[in-house]
């Protein structure tokens, strides 16, 4: 393994590998985790990776799993990069590609992290697992749990859908709805006290609880650049909630700039809900990312970017302030009508969460803060079936008509 180090993002600490650490012993901080580049240039090269199999664990070097019996996975990852011709003639550009991870396992990006998440909890030992969400991060844990056989804790909101919690129990997972005290999160709450009560490892969305999930995320960057013969497009648009994919896939590129593998990273645009963009709110006013307040009354139809408090903020805007990208929020409205745009065009059934990029990249475009003939590539990361209730309700009505020609004729107009 490459892995170096891992470092504190708060108070600079740095630790050793060998110890089992989720956060910092120090200060609670988030760690990162920092690998050895020149060590891995030498031992890896592009041929090494062409010529190997599919899949995140292609890329095992830059991923913080020792050996590769703890490597579970289900086939996530070697989603297809797909050139969209007819939404670019839409939107007037050349050059537009879609990275589509709603063909992952779980119909979402998230069993990139939960795959890495799940093996360096094997790697330590662990027999239970403990998240905190209702949404495709639980789904997709309490998957990678089953086929790792451990055991998962999925603690969600009070008023999380039935058809939601439905998913993740149905992988044998511990579904427990969680009661607000009136002060804080608690199914965050109820995941650090599993935590530091019962040694649960936590495996949440976010990486402000576990350093070592996140780095699945960054296997979409490489994806991207081998896809496009090792170049990097000039933008890179992703939905946003808590920062963590963001994060992920801006230290992917940057990593493959270190180890010369592309020559330049592209700019990272990160896209939220109006409903909830704290970290839109926090990079557009220079708001220090840890004095970034959590957001009132979070509402927007984007369910999996809804995420008061962006945990990751603090690796997120720097990564965006790097690339020289931007982060803007985007209407509701525009996401209900951006699913028909993409479904209608390229035949890609995305959730609200899922075309949040797209829909800000549109806004980007007419703004002219992304020129028409640049190269870009959007992350369209969750399917459609995951929202079936605002799928019915953007599809409306269905006519019904009887076998008869009349009828039929009627019909057609």
């Amino acid at each position: 393994m490459f892995v170096k180090s891992l470092n504190c993002q708060k108070c600079g600490r740095s630790f050793q590998t060998n110890k089992k650490l989720y956060v910092c012993e120090k200060c609670d901080g988030k760690l990162t985790v920092s690998y050895d580049y020149e060590e891995i240039v030498n031992s890896l090269s592009k041929k090494d990776l062409e010529d190997r199999k599919g899949g995140i664990w292609k890329y095992r070097e830059l991923l913080p799993v020792v050996e590769k019996k703890h490597m579970i996975s289900i086939g996530e990852g070697d989603t297809p990069l797909l050139k969209a011709d007819k939404l670019g003639k839409v939107l007037k550009m050349d050059d537009l590609w879609l990275k589509d991870e709603t063909q992952n396992p779980t119909s979402s990006f998230k069993d990139r992290p939960m795959s890495v998440g799940v093996s360096k909890a094997l790697e330590f030992g662990a027999d239970t697992v403990v998240t905190a969400s209702s949404g495709n991060a639980a789904t997709a844990l309490s998957a990678y749990s089953a086929k790792g056989q451990i055991e998962c804790y999925a603690f969600v909101p009070e008023d999380a859908p039935r058809a939601k919690i439905a998913q993740i129990a149905l992988h044998g997972a511990n579904v427990v709805r969680s009661i607000s005290k009136n002060s804080g999160d608690p199914s965050y709450e109820l995941m650090k006290m599993g935590f530091k009560n019962f040694e649960w490892h936590p495996i949440p969305s976010g990486g402000a609880f576990n350093p070592y999930q996140p780095e699945g995320n960054k296997t979409m960057s490489y994806e991207i650049c081998e896809q496009l013969d090792w170049n990097s497009p000039d933008w890179h648009i992703v939905p946003v909630g808590a920062g963590t994919l963001l994060s992920g896939i801006a230290k992917g590129f940057f990593e493959l700039e270190e180890l010369g593998m592309i020559e330049d990273f592209p700019k990272i645009g990160g896209i939220q809900a109006e409903g909830c963009a704290p970290l839109v709110k926090g990079f557009k006013e220079g708001i220090d990312p840890y004095e970034i307040t959590t957001w009132n009354n979070p509402e927007t139809v984007a369910g999996g970017l809804m995420d008061p408090y962006p945990w990751d903020a603090d690796t997120a805007i720097p990564a965006i302030e790097k690339s020289g990208g931007t982060a803007e929020a985007v209407s509701d409205e525009d996401i209900l009508s951006t699913i028909k745009l993409l479904a209608e065009t390229e035949g890609i059934f995305a959730e609200p969460s899922g075309v949040a990029g797209l829909t800000g990249l549109v806004d980007l475009l007419e703004e002219g803060k992304i020129d028409r003939s640049e190269k870009v590539v959007v992350s369209i990361t969750g399917g459609g079936l995951k929202d079936q209730e605002t799928a019915v309700k953007l599809a409306g009505e269905i006519p019904s008509i009887e076998p008869d020609l009349e009828q039929l004729k009627n019909l057609i107009g």
